[in-house]
């Protein structure tokens, strides 16, 4: 997991650069504690967050068929949460839940 120094003078300059909408927002979110001031020159970063599912003998012709309303067959336990990845490295434990027509994740427990 990246934990960002705060002295940010080693870090490339696009890395160091927020969008200008966002920038107001996580100043205002940082006011509070000059501990989490380091984190606000990771916050406009991209990441990609993933959550993986076993599904076995998934083939590709099966996903080009899937569409709205599909259903996918899996051997997951519903009560077995599965790990929530950023960047590939494993963050927490999740559990999925459906929000309106929206597929959601709920974090249950962080990966220390």
């Amino acid at each position: 997991m990246l934990i960002p120094a705060a002295n940010t003078q080693h870090m490339p300059e696009a890395a160091t650069q927020i969008a200008p909408a966002a920038q107001a927002e996580v100043d205002q979110a940082f006011t509070e504690s000059s501990d989490d001031v380091r984190w606000k020159y990771v916050m406009g970063l991209p990441c990609r967050v993933s959550v993986e599912i076993p599904v076995p003998g998934f083939t590709p012709k099966e996903l080009m068929k899937l569409g709205p309303k599909s259903i996918v067959l899996t051997r997951w336990a519903t009560t077995t949460n599965p790990a929530l990845k950023v960047n590939g490295e494993l963050v927490a434990w999740c559990e999925l839940e459906v929000l309106g027509n929206r597929l959601a994740i709920r974090l249950t427990e962080l990966a220390i």
